[in-house]
């Protein structure tokens, strides 16, 4: 039999504040990327550098991209409904996919076709000392804005690689600004790089390998972004340490007999959905069966709050026997 061992509970409201850190890594780099939006393309404008305009655009993008991801934190919290009864929890995941579209087409492309525009009609920097106290200013903001990023990364991460935080990450805000913050950095250098090629060789040229170069980092970066936000948009479950949490758990159940499978999915960064697949011992009541799995439920949600529902099947333990002689 099939039962769903559950209270009444708003997906979407997990044992911690869901988008707390979230929000303030995102609200730390739209500030730091309004202003940092304006000067650049001001001095673009003044200077008529490509590699300057690269920077504005990639800086749009990005304050664009935090825009959205308050989006996808703010639907996320919205409660089930008839429509959608395990809530809206995935809308940030969707959003964050949407994110990384938006930094290949609205940053990657732009920033690739002003450079080679540019290598192909190259033309001088005007009043280049612009371009270098805006690329200094910038630096230093988009600096900030990545220590609040990577402060809130590295309180997630522990021990675990940079990468292997990322893949096993199931709130991709957080390392979304962490690498595009990192991307912008990447290109600030490059910008003054090029820049200084510029002036110290008189070769206009490698301001437009500047803007290409810009444009190749921000597509790398927004592939690797896809491929992770992708992963969780479809459904990824919850860490091995959770599983076998729970498995452990519903072991000490004395009216179960054997754990079959433990299967989890997260909806959201803090919501994850069980279904328990075990049996029961052949002498336990109907009565008694309900109550363990009370027992059960409780015990799994005091122990992990994130999770939100839990789904059980179960079957008496002569029939795992019967299925194992059929």
């Amino acid at each position: 039999m099939a039962r769903e061992a559950v209270e009444p509970v708003e997906v979407g409201s997990g044992g911690r504040e869901e988008g707390g850190e979230s929000g303030k890594v995102v609200f730390a780099a739209i500030a730091a990327n309004l202003a940092i939006t304006v000067t650049k393309f001001v001095a673009a404008a003044v200077t008529g550098s490509a590699s300057m305009l690269s920077e504005a655009v990639h800086s749009l993008v990005d304050t664009g991209n935090e825009a959205l991801m308050l989006v996808g934190l703010k639907r996320s919290k919205k409660p089930p409904d008839e429509r959608h009864p395990f809530g809206y929890a995935r809308e940030l995941y969707f959003w964050t996919f949407v994110v990384a579209l938006v930094i290949f087409a609205g940053g990657a492309v732009v920033s690739i076709y002003e450079g080679v525009e540019k290598i192909l009609h190259p033309q001088p920097v005007e009043s280049a000392w612009i371009n270098f106290v805006v690329l200094g200013v910038a630096f230093v903001m988009e600096g900030i804005s990545w220590v609040v990023a990577l402060r809130a990364f590295n309180a997630e991460r522990g021990e675990a690689g940079l990468f292997e935080t990322v893949h096993a990450s199931k709130d991709p805000t957080v390392f979304i600004v962490l690498f595009e913050d990192s991307a912008a950095l990447v290109g600030l250098v490059i910008a003054a790089a090029c820049l200084s090629a510029d002036l110290l060789l008189d070769q206009p040229v490698y301001d437009g390998v500047g803007s290409v170069l810009i444009g190749l980092v921000l597509a790398v970066t927004a592939a690797f972004l896809a491929y992770e936000t992708k992963s969780l948009l479809i459904g990824e479950s919850a860490s091995p340490d959770l599983v076998r949490g729970v498995r452990a758990l519903v072991r000490e159940e004395p009216a179960v007999d054997h754990v079959n499978e433990v299967l989890t999915i997260h909806l959201g960064p803090q919501v994850v959905i069980v279904n328990l697949s075990l049996d029961v011992r052949d002498e336990v009541s109907a009565g008694e069966v309900e109550q363990a799995l009370a027992r059960v439920e409780r015990r799994v949600k005091e122990r992990f709050p994130e999770i939100s529902r839990v789904f059980t099947e179960v079957r008496a333990a002569g029939e795992r026997a019967e299925l194992a002689n059929s």
